[in-house]
């Protein structure tokens, strides 16, 4: 059983989570401007004055009345979305399905104008590759080793241009020329950059949830520290038992028609418990490293592990990367398993010996 101050800080923890899960799929509220989060929407029927957004997704189905700058891994302006000033995106993917009225720049793997985009204003673009199937209403300058016109394309003014243009030149009305000096520049720089910005971002939602782990849990985070310092192969494996059990059961909870929203929460709460693994595993992995050299600061551990997992991320070989933050995850999911079973084990022969009275000793 949890006393009253562990109920209060549980409490207290579950707040604060909600509050950061929260700010990930974070939806952009009328006349708000700057926006950040995991997925950000201006939904179908919703006006923003204008909209800075840095996030994993952007997404516009409303109205905004002004400009829209955006970071995210994939922008998009769907059909329903209406951007009545310029659009500035740097990502993944942009993808234009409805309406730009003023100019739009995009630096990003892929650019994309569907069969429903329009773009009133000039387009600049430097991209990995560009597909026109939609309108664009002035002229356009696209640098992108391929730029393909689809049949449904137009394109009001000329065009200029660096790389492998295909399919219906006729789509363009004014002059079509070809200019090397194009999209040499703006992809590699905008690129990088937005990575980086993702990367922080991660960093410093990380650090967050595990400062506030540590401190209300400090006894629990020391715990778990421990076992994978002491124990790594033992944790390894009930980690790997737990991201392997934990599934099938959802699943098999799924399969009956009472266990579906059990089974839905059970996923929320494997999703949380995968993130707080991988935190407490960079930070165990590090505090066991620190000690080596006769540093025991939890605060340091916790710093140097999530800043170890983010510069990991950016590492040029994508595989080493993954491979070792499945073994990370795995430690620290394994390790939080083993210390609440424990945990739960110490309390059961806790109230075993409350409940045993003074004449009835109890047996082994």
């Amino acid at each position: 059983m949890l006393g009253n101050d562990s109920l209060s800080r549980f409490a207290v923890a579950v707040l604060v989570v909600l509050v950061v899960f929260g700010t990930v799929p974070a939806t952009a509220a009328a006349q708000s401007d700057a926006r950040t989060g995991g997925t950000i929407v201006v939904e179908e029927g919703e006006t923003v004055d204008s909209l800075e957004a840095f996030g994993g997704s952007v997404v516009v189905r409303g109205t905004v009345t002004g400009d829209v700058s955006a970071v995210g891994g994939d922008v998009r302006i769907e059909e329903t979305g209406q951007v009545n000033g310029d659009l500035e995106a740097a990502g993944g993917s942009v993808t234009i399905a409805g309406t730009v009225d003023g100019d739009v720049e995009v630096g990003a793997g892929s650019f994309t104008v569907t069969e429903s985009g329009t773009v009133g204003g000039t387009v600049m673009a430097g991209v990995g590759s560009a597909t026109i199937d939609g309108t664009l209403e002035s002229d356009a300058e696209i640098g992108a080793e391929t730029i393909r016109l689809g049949e449904s394309a137009s394109i009001a003014g000329d065009l200029r241009y660096d790389g492998d243009l295909e399919g219906n030149t006729d789509a363009v009305t004014g002059e079509i020329r070809e200019d090397s000096s194009l999209g040499v520049d703006v992809a590699p720089t905008i690129q990088p950059f937005a990575s980086w910005l993702f990367t922080a971002y991660a960093f410093a939602v990380n650090l967050l949830l595990g400062a506030l782990l540590l401190a209300l849990f400090p006894r629990f985070s020391d715990a778990v520290a421990d076992r994978v310092a002491t124990g790594p192969l033992r944790s390894g494996l009930v980690g790997l038992g737990v991201l392997v059990g934990i599934p099938i059961l959802l699943i098999a909870l799924a399969i009956t028609v009472v266990g579906i929203p059990l089974s839905m929460i059970g996923g929320l709460v494997f999703a949380l418990l995968l993130w707080i693994g991988i935190i407490y595993g960079r930070f165990a992995v590090a505090a066991w490293l620190l000690s080596l050299v006769g540093l025991g600061n939890r605060w340091l551990a916790l710093v140097v592990g999530l800043l170890a997992g983010a510069l990991l991320s950016r590492l040029p070989i994508p595989v080493v990367g993954e491979v070792i933050s499945l073994v990370v995850l795995l430690l620290g999911v394994g390790a939080i398993a083993r210390a609440l079973f424990s945990n739960r084990r110490h309390a059961r022969e806790r109230e075993q010996r409350v409940g045993s009275s003074p004449d009835e000793p109890t047996t082994d």
